[in-house]
């Protein structure tokens, strides 16, 4: 057997209050000043200023690069490797959810790589040669899991695409899990990111290269993902902490595995219609998953127990992976999940390209039955 690699943070903080640790980091690390990467609605929703403050009272400097959108674009990055040399840093602080974590990757990559300052170049496996500026990632959503994971997403606007990068020297040195930083998403928000970690969970459970310690991490995220997003939707605060921990382990497992064709077919959404993410992987979840049952094994007996169906060990197969598909439509329901490609805005013409992009998508190669174009276009035309 060959050996299996798992990449993870140097550090992680967790829990009400974490975000305080960012202080005492950049200073153990002795860290000069930052360049912090946000969207403006981090500063709107007073989450910047949780940070800005203790590095005020200390004495840290910092600049910020509040320019981040949705589905960061190549320009995005480029505009912030300049903010970056301008303010004269020397690392990052992302303070957000996957777009501001992908992008502070980006930065932090070209700074110390700048052979790959055209952005693009660095799709896929990218051959960097030394590790990104260091990143100190604060999360605010409970459901990329970008703070510990080695990829990161960026938008190629010119091609209409979304590309994947996968680079070891991206991941941050430091995350921090705070649930506090999560309480001012709206409820449509908080049910995306958590069916995007939930997608995570099961597509990182199910992917060719799953292995036990990444399902004991995925397993244990799907559980606790199950029994809490309507709770965290509701801004129940043990709903909040459970979502903020299922959606990190499962980052810590699928950046190390891989996932599926869930992400292979969301992503173009994302690139075509500025679909958010947790929105895409939501409504093809459940559809993928019936697509891939009888390629699962096992596997969704211990999804659907993990998803709190009862008598699972009573079932057969074609059984548990039905209540496993079925638990998962109900939470996506529940949370007010759309449940059509039409309801966000897909276009019936477009399904076409979606499908050959989806087959180009690096993650694709993860998911346990092989694709074709034509299963991805039929598989579209039915969540359509």
């Amino acid at each position: 057997m060959s050996a299996k690699r798992f990449i993870l943070n140097e550090t992680s903080y967790h829990g009400r209050g974490a975000v305080q640790a960012v202080v005492q980091e950049a200073q153990f690390r002795g860290f000069r000043k930052a360049l912090i990467v946000c969207c403006e609605d981090a500063a709107k929703f007073s989450l910047v200023a949780k940070v800005t403050d203790p590095m005020d009272a200390a004495g840290l400097a910092y600049a910020i690069y509040d320019k981040v959108q949705a589905n960061p674009t190549v320009k995005m990055v480029q505009d912030g490797v300049e903010a970056f040399k301008a303010a004269g840093a020397d690392y990052l602080i992302a303070i957000g959810g996957g777009s501001p974590q992908d992008t502070a990757k980006g930065i932090g990559i070209i700074i110390n790589n700048p052979e790959f300052s055209d952005v693009v170049s660095l799709e896929g496996v990218a051959p960097t040669k030394n590790k990104s500026v260091p990143l100190i990632a604060v999360a605010t959503t409970a459901g990329t899991a970008a703070e510990t994971t080695i990829n990161y997403v960026i938008t190629d606007e010119a091609k209409r695409r979304k590309f994947v990068c996968v680079d070891p020297h991206d991941i941050p040195v430091v995350a921090v899990v705070d649930p506090t930083m999560m309480e001012t998403m709206p409820r449509g928000l908080t049910a995306a990111t958590g069916m995007d970690a939930l997608t995570h969970a099961i597509e990182g459970y199910t992917t060719l290269a799953a292995w036990e310690l990444a399902d004991t991490l995925n397993l244990k995220a799907i559980e606790l993902i199950a029994r809490s997003l309507r709770k965290a939707v509701e801004n129940d605060p043990q709903g909040r902490d459970d979502m903020a921990l299922g959606q990190y382990m499962t980052g810590m497992a699928f950046s190390n595995v891989g996932l599926g064709v869930v992400h292979g077919m969301a992503h173009p959404l994302s690139a075509f219609y500025n679909t958010p993410h947790g929105v895409a992987n939501a409504v093809l979840l459940p559809h993928v998953m019936e697509y891939n049952a009888d390629y699962t094994g096992e596997k969704f007996r211990e999804v659907a127990r993990a998803m709190g169906v009862p008598g699972v060990d009573a079932m057969t197969p074609a059984e548990y992976r039905r209540a496993a598909i079925d638990a998962v439509r109900q939470l996506s329901l529940d949370v007010k999940i759309p449940q059509t490609l039409r309801e966000i805005g897909v276009k019936e013409e477009d399904l076409e390209a979606l499908a050959e992009a989806a087959m180009a998508d690096v993650c694709t190669g993860g998911n346990p039955r092989p694709c074709t174009k034509e299963e991805l276009l039929a598989l579209y035309k039915k969540v359509f």
